[in-house]
């Protein structure tokens, strides 16, 4: 039943992302405003009704909260491509900073331009960071939240690949708060699969960090990597007591 389920999940998943990037086709050229609506009103959560009603995977977020009123730097775990999209519910109009091949992807990384994310070169060292500040700014001028992901790539649940401190340089010279976001998804949509687990997938926000002059970078990095994953831990632990066949997921 389960393949089944998936299968339908992923159909109706990818249609719809298919169709809202169609249409933004129309509506990007002439309108960023018209492209957000589009997004977050309309395409998503229409996307998640189907992944709630096919696949049995419902999305909690907490720590509303800690949500900040103001233009922030939201620094999420990254597991699944359920994050990417599961943002602009509880923090409408935010946008991304991604790197630079994907949004040369037909249709879908035109989409990304559209919206707004802002691509970076990974390679590209000092120019490349110093576009990335004014396109971060830009977007935090219109009021805008931006979202970065830490580790730079998608790792399995109990997992990390290392958090890199080059999204720092946009807290440090745009005066921006950091609020870390951890995240169980990859247990119920795990990366390069094909199957949807069923149960309830937690996003939780945790309290703001902010970056201090006198604080070295290693230092608060160490802090924001340990807040993130104790958190991280605590979500995948309870997880697999509620929904104990999603532990396979669970890394080493």
């Amino acid at each position: 039943m389960i393949y089944i389920r998936s299968l339908l999940t992923n159909f109706f998943f990818f249609l719809n992302m298919m169709i809202g990037c169609i249409i933004t086709l129309f509506v990007g050229p002439f309108s960023r405003r018209g492209t957000i609506y589009l997004w977050d009103k309309m395409v998503m959560p229409l996307v998640f009704r189907f992944v709630r009603f096919f696949a049995g995977l419902k999305l909690e977020f907490r720590g509303l909260e800690n949500i900040s009123k103001m233009p922030a730097l939201y620094a999420c775990k990254h597991e699944s491509a359920l994050e990417t999209y599961a943002f602009t519910q509880p923090v409408p109009t935010c946008t991304y900073v991604l790197k630079k091949e994907l949004v040369y992807m037909p249709f879908f990384g035109w989409t990304q331009y559209f919206y707004g994310m802002v691509p970076v070169d990974r390679k590209g060292g000092a120019k490349a960071m110093k576009n990335m500040l004014k396109g971060v700014s830009k977007i935090v001028g219109e009021g805008r939240p931006v979202v970065v992901f830490p580790e730079g790539t998608r790792c399995k649940p109990g997992t990390t690949k290392g958090y890199k401190s080059g999204f720092l340089f946009l807290a440090e010279n745009l005066k921006l708060k950091v609020v870390p976001v951890a995240v169980n998804t990859g247990l119920f949509w795990a990366k390069n699969s094909f199957l949807r687990y069923k149960g309830t997938a937690v996003i939780e926000f945790l309290p703001a960090m902010s970056v201090s002059k006198n604080e070295d970078k290693k230092d608060f990095m160490a802090r924001l990597e340990k807040v993130i994953e104790d958190k991280c831990a605590e979500l995948n632990k309870e997880a697999v007591s509620k929904y104990p066949w999603v532990k396979k997921n669970l890394g080493a």
